[in-house]
């Protein structure tokens, strides 16, 4: 079985959103027996997650922090609660706040499962700390396969 984690960009449009889903659905139907990785935030997070659940992958979630769950957009509550439920296993780390530093070591740690990582990024610098550039350079560093996912068409915030 691979792991594959995810890292990318959230607050995507929904046109944006529905390019990333077909991107990630189309590279995933080049596997089978997946186990998906991920944080579960807004964005590639969720998409990624929903994916591989929906074609009855196998789920690991990583929790940065106690309060992540918090730190979401509200309107991403009610998927994050959905696909929690549908989790084979989530490893939560012992940060309290959800932090650009609980961010990246949740990052690390998902590597550290993982086979391959999808990122769905648009090849730019990170924003902050720990954002998908980071994550990207950390795999790379470890020679961890890398699956770039933007799709002509597809913007950022």
């Amino acid at each position: 079985m691979v792991h594959i984690a995810i890292s990318g960009h959230r607050g995507l449009g929904a046109a944006t959103s529905k390019l990333v889903e077909d991107a990630i659905v189309h590279a995933l139907t080049e596997r089978s027996d997946v186990t998906g990785v991920s944080c579960l935030a807004d964005g590639a997070d969720q998409i990624f997650a929903r994916a591989v659940v929906d074609r009855r992958g196998a789920l690991e979630v990583v929790v940065p922090a106690q309060k992540y769950r918090e730190g979401l957009p509200a309107e991403a509550h009610a998927e994050y609660d959905a696909l929690m439920k549908k989790a084979r296993t989530a490893h939560r780390l012992n940060f309290v706040e959800s932090t650009s530093e609980s961010h990246m070591e949740a990052s690390k740690l998902m590597l550290d499962l993982a086979d391959e990582l999808y990122a769905v990024w648009d090849g730019q610098p990170a924003r902050g700390y720990g954002g998908t550039a980071d994550v990207v350079a950390e795999a790379r560093s470890r020679g961890i396969r890398v699956r770039v996912i933007w799709p002509e068409g597809a913007q950022r915030d």
